[in-house]
């Protein structure tokens, strides 16, 4: 067995044969870990530093057969998936950039075979791929290849201006673990995969903060703070998922910490030390470097205040808020739906910083209504989240702790990545967005939460206990009736996951009411089988909708209209703020 760094061009070398065995799983990575392996390729543009992409082993393969020829084979015996999504989005990279040339004679073998060769499932769509001439969109039917759909997904996303292919081919790096023919792989790929358990950020900061010496302070500092009772601990340990990743809550609060931590211009730290703290997979390693280049290795510095802040994020931020009802009033509880309902971590750092800096109660529920406001238009008009982290960072570096300055400075962003929607763009996006179930769920629920009248006699439950309800169902045409022409079909598929049909209800529908007749759907089959009628009764989203007779494209439109007048028209409610904001978010 041999052992050591490798570069992509050491694995494939023009004359070497990697081969995926035969029977070996098929292709399984998804869109998160595509994006996962885009972010790392322009962050080693940006910085121009060594990356490190995980391990591969390789074993040594047959001979050549009559015909072939490489002068060398690798069977792999880890790594498929990562090799093989890394010469996927080279194909589409270097097809963007008209380098064609450079990746045949990068990844064919002579200039003719792949080098990379696919097991039984994966063999002919990854060949196909490999072939194409074009960085275009291909067609992927069901059931759909996880090839064909990591070409697609890097011909929408890759953006080649951010992407150069020598600087990833030199700083792109792996461990590349060689056996020789006799060796057991199955041995040594069990024991690197099986053996140990990764230390989370927060134990490498615990051990990096304290020591035998400084027992005391890890008392007050930390375990007062972090462990303090049982508790104490379900909160910290609790995982939630930001992104495309799992993530403890006290890793998430480290990370909020430093990142408003450093905004400090006191410390005058570089952009491209900035880019590297924003690294989430290496936040210890980023409160090292900055201790020690920054504060002259002096930990107090950070520890001094890491206490307050901790307290100040328990006290404020708490995921159970999805399973609990919310007032209409702007506040901190609506903003924790919009956080960790919608998933929208990025803004975390800010709230952390005005929560703990603006002491005004009344003032901090202000902000946190503009935010809402702001984060949810936008999640109508399905803008990009891509600028969130340097929006929310800005806020902090440019101490924005007032309501006045904040307005003033979403209503001055003129860049398309995070410029507020106005009333337009919020009509046409109730009427034409085809956005996630959690995006819809959490429009619907929102508004829901502030046109519904006090005296209701149905109590509005938490995010987390409603479900989204398609109330014309995407499988219409079991029990909808045919449309007149194909072009009033296609019109019909296209209105099925705007806002107008889409309803919020806390007790999902039986599989056979869910795609019945809408006559069936309002009244259900019996007490076993409840239609929206039972289930959805009180919800003031719904109310003029199950009076219809009939629910059709008409309906659906009208019901959009509605929607956004109750949203923006009315005298008393701007969407998801109050009126006096309206300069900001209303024309």
């Amino acid at each position: 067995m041999d052992a050591h760094k490798a570069l992509i061009t050491n694995i494939f070398n023009n004359s070497t044969l990697v081969e995926i065995p035969f029977f070996q799983r098929s292709y399984v990575w998804k869109e998160d870990l595509w994006g996962r392996l885009l972010e790392d390729m322009e962050f080693v543009v940006k910085t121009k530093k060594p990356h490190f992409l995980g391990s591969i082993i390789l074993k040594e393969g047959r001979k050549p057969r009559q015909g072939e020829n490489f002068a060398d084979c690798r069977t792999i015996v880890d790594g498929q998936q990562r090799l093989t999504t890394f010469l996927i989005f080279m194909k589409v990279l270097c097809l963007k950039l008209g380098q064609t040339a450079l990746f045949d004679c990068q990844f064919r073998i002579m200039g003719q075979m792949i080098a990379l060769r696919h097991g039984r499932n994966d063999i002919q769509a990854f060949e196909k791929v490999m072939t194409l001439s074009k960085a275009e969109i291909i067609d992927n039917p069901e059931p759909a290849s996880r090839i064909i759909g990591a070409f697609n997904y890097f011909v929408e996303h890759i953006d080649e201006s951010k992407l150069d292919i020598m600087t990833i081919f030199v700083n792109t790096q792996f461990v590349r673990i060689d056996l020789d023919a006799d060796e057991d792989e199955q041995q040594i790929f069990d024991t690197i995969n099986s053996l140990g358990v990764n230390l989370t950020t927060s134990e490498l900061l615990k051990n990096y903060f304290f020591n035998r010496e400084t027992v005391g302070e890890y008392e007050r500092k930390w375990a007062d703070v972090f462990e303090k009772d049982d508790e104490t601990k379900v909160y910290w340990d609790r995982e939630i998922e930001t992104g495309r990743i799992k993530r403890a809550i006290i890793d998430i609060f480290f990370d909020s910490y430093f990142q408003l931590f450093i905004q400090d211009k006191q410390y005058n730290i570089s952009n491209e030390d900035k880019l590297m703290y924003s690294r989430v997979d290496r936040l210890a390693q980023s409160y090292q470097h900055f201790i020690n280049k920054y504060c002259g290795g002096n930990k107090n510095i950070v520890l001094d205040q890491m206490k307050e802040y901790a307290e100040c994020f328990r006290n404020n931020l708490k995921p159970n808020q999805c399973g609990m009802s919310i007032p209409k009033e702007e506040g901190i509880e609506r903003i924790n739906v919009v956080i960790f309902g919608l998933k929208n971590t990025t803004m975390i750092p800010y709230i952390l910083y005005i929560a703990k800096n603006v002491q005004d109660k009344n003032e901090l529920n202000k902000m946190c209504g503009i935010l809402e406001s702001y984060i949810m238009r936008r999640v109508v008009v399905h803008a990009s989240t891509k600028s969130y982290n340097n929006l929310f960072t800005s806020l902090i570096l440019n101490k924005v702790l007032d309501s006045q300055t904040l307005t003033l400075r979403l209503k001055g962003i003129g860049d398309a990545t995070t410029y507020c929607p106005d009333d337009n763009e919020m009509k046409i996006g109730f009427e034409t967005s085809k956005l996630v179930n959690l995006q819809s769920k959490g429009i619907i629920y929102l508004l829901e939460s502030k046109i519904r009248s006090d005296n209701s006699s149905t109590a509005l439950l938490g995010f987390n206990n409603y479900s989204l309800e398609h109330l014309m169902p995407k499988k219409w045409r079991n029990n909808w009736g045919a449309c007149a022409t194909e072009d009033d079909a296609k019109k019909r598929d296209s209105l099925l996951l705007t806002l107008g049909n889409l309803a919020i209800i806390p007790q999902a529908l039986n599989a056979s009411i869910r795609d019945a007749a809408w006559n069936v759907k309002k009244a259900g089959k019996g007490q076993n089988k409840p239609g929206l009628l039972l289930c959805a009764s009180g919800l003031y989203t719904l109310h003029d909708v199950l009076q219809k007779n009939d629910w059709n494209e008409h309906e659906i439109e009208n019901r959009a209209e509605s929607l956004i007048v109750k949203v923006v028209v009315s005298k008393n409610i701007y969407f998801f703020i109050r009126a006096g904001y309206q300069i900001l978010f209303c024309t």
